[in-house]
């Protein structure tokens, strides 16, 4: 219990939500920062302290974390306007922000730091996504703090926006035309990251090392549409694009109001498998990770208590 009082950046988030769950069962302190405290509203019934400030205000972000034993950032963005080497929104999500984490931390004298990254982050990855969480990780490897880092491939889970935004979609369109078709992904379970998390934050051997965060199937995308549209009963025709009409969809999309469904960043990111290189590391514990097809159907057609709480969550705001 070294590391008793957590605080914790990007908690209220989809996993977020599942870690501040593991961490309070774990008997920890949590603090969680949010933009606006309704954002964090559905952790509130919890013992948790949440804090509305802005973290990229390096004032109050180093007052948020004064009092903890140890940081987890888990901030990150799929969207964000075109730049070079990425725009500005994945700078200030992806860059500033761990080094001004990474910063706060040093001048509080919090030495335990974990940080959310993602397989396929390099500086000279393909996409602004993959480039900016490479110049992220490099703020956390130059701290000298004591730093973790996970590279997780996609989360699956009760509210994702993987598996639920392709069965949404196949309830509504019987054929669904799909870019990188045939791009891989290695999907891993919400839960088992939290529990990655919180087995090695209070483990020494942890401090200084990277970790990838996979489940147990290799997938195409192709293959988790058709996976999503079979478990709800409706499985649209699956018309795999090409790339130019796939980058011309991605365009359109763009230009649509509200966050894309789907960008061109989205598309070059899919150009690097988002695969494990190897099998878990056993310091996690996580044992078997869980898969899509134990975990998933049962979120997907409604079946779980947490599913029937969404729904009503989201009749009682309408």
């Amino acid at each position: 219990m070294r590391h008793q009082n957590v605080a914790l950046i990007g908690g209220s988030g989809f996993i977020g939500s599942h870690l501040v769950n593991a961490l309070v069962d774990l008997g920890k302190n949590v603090r969680i920062a949010t933009r606006r405290r309704v954002n964090a509203a559905h952790l509130t019934l919890l013992p948790v302290d949440v804090i509305e400030t802005d973290v990229h205000d390096p004032i109050k972000l180093a007052a948020f974390i004064a009092e903890a034993d140890a940081v987890i950032n888990l901030v990150g963005v799929l969207q964000g306007s075109r730049g070079d080497p990425y725009g500005p929104e994945f700078a200030r999500a992806h860059v500033e922000l761990p080094r001004k984490i990474a910063a706060a931390c040093e001048a509080k004298g919090v030495r335990r730091l974990i940080h959310m990254s993602a397989i396929g982050a390099d500086p000279d990855g393909p996409s602004m996504y993959l480039r900016s969480k490479g110049d992220g990780e490099k703020h956390i490897r130059e701290s000298g703090l004591d730093w973790t880092i996970f590279r997780s491939s996609v989360v699956f889970g009760p509210e994702d926006n993987l598996l639920n935004q392709f069965a949404f979609l196949q309830r509504i369109f019987p054929v669904i035309p799909l870019a990188c078709a045939d791009a891989q992904f290695q999907p891993v379970f919400v839960g088992d990251v939290a529990k990655a998390i919180v087995n090695v934050l209070d483990l020494d051997a942890a401090n200084g090392m990277t970790y990838e965060l996979a489940g147990p199937g290799v997938y195409t995308l192709a293959e988790l549409v058709r996976f999503a549209g079979a478990t709800i009963g409706r499985r649209a025709r699956i018309v795999k694009l090409p790339e130019s009409l796939g980058r011309l969809q991605a365009m359109t999309l763009e230009m649509a109001p509200g966050e894309p469904m789907m960008s061109r960043d989205n598309l070059d990111s899919m150009k690097t498998p988002s695969i494990a290189s190897g099998p878990l590391a056993p310091e996690l514990d996580i044992g078997e990770p869980a898969s899509i097809e134990a975990i998933a159907p049962l979120y997907l057609t409604g079946n779980t208590p947490r599913s029937r709480f969404n729904t009503f969550r989201a009749t009682a705001h309408r």
